[in-house]
């Protein structure tokens, strides 16, 4: 824990830290809330089609995964675990201002969004966070414990292997878990729409643990970036939790 310890120690490592923690409870809010928006790019690559559906969500999830790992990097599990738990308890906070802000009578008026329009999207979108934490639950507590592992095996080399195997492991889970659980469970309890086909919710999950994992390889040179410029800008050194055998 040397390094997790002197990283919060230093006036600079608490300022990353902060804004390490601010920037992924902006990310993790923002992706249960556009997350009700699903999307669809039709893809043609020398005569292979297929089509790429997933939610909007996608958009700021990869930020978490950079976040995810430096916050292990560099203030340990506990320092990680920390911020995830700080996440979950924004995004509840979150969810009781939305069932308060649902529940307002609504002024009727010519260019004010009627109740319906804003049940359409909040109503759905309140029901994307409480799968979304569970799920997120679920993914960050399986990411935190496996970049641990990798990098106890590793003796602290192979920063690529502990970053992209954690997240394809922890996003498999999480990919699942909340499109099975909103699709099929909560979506069909907050609007009249019946549970999506078992085929179709598999066909979403798989598209966006796909979508995860080329974006996990993809953002490796990202992680590298990243602890070059927590080393030369903020003098910063890894946690050393778990690497004696």
């Amino acid at each position: 824990m040397a390094g997790a310890e002197h990283n919060m120690e230093t006036a600079a490592g608490q300022r990353v830290y902060l804004w390490l923690a601010a920037l992924f409870v902006t990310s993790l809010l923002m992706a249960n809330v556009i997350g009700v928006k699903l999307f669809l790019f039709k893809v043609n690559l020398s005569g292979l089609q297929f089509d790429i559906e997933h939610t909007a969500g996608m958009l700021p999830f990869p930020l978490t995964f950079v976040l995810t790992d430096l916050l292990n990097e560099y203030y340990g599990k506990r320092g990680a675990r920390r911020v995830v738990y700080l996440a979950f308890a924004m995004a509840a906070l979150a969810f009781v201002f939305i069932a308060a802000a649902r529940a307002l009578p609504i002024l009727e008026g010519d260019g004010i969004a009627t109740q319906e329009a804003f049940e359409n999207i909040f109503g759905s979108s309140a029901a994307m966070y409480v799968c979304s934490i569970a799920a997120f639950l679920v993914g960050s507590q399986l990411d935190i414990v496996i970049f641990g592992v990798f990098k106890r095996l590793t003796g602290g080399r192979m920063v690529w292997l502990r970053a992209t195997g954690s997240t394809v492991v922890s996003q498999l889970f999480d990919s699942f878990i909340i499109t099975i659980l909103f699709f099929m469970v909560a979506l069909p309890v907050v609007s009249d729409a019946p549970p999506k086909e078992l085929g179709w919710v598999v066909q979403v999950a798989l598209t966006g643990y796909i979508l995860k994992f080329v974006i996990a390889v993809a953002l490796t040179p990202v992680i590298y970036a990243g602890r070059w410029a927590m080393r030369e800008w903020f003098g910063l050194v890894p946690a050393v939790e778990g690497l004696a055998p």
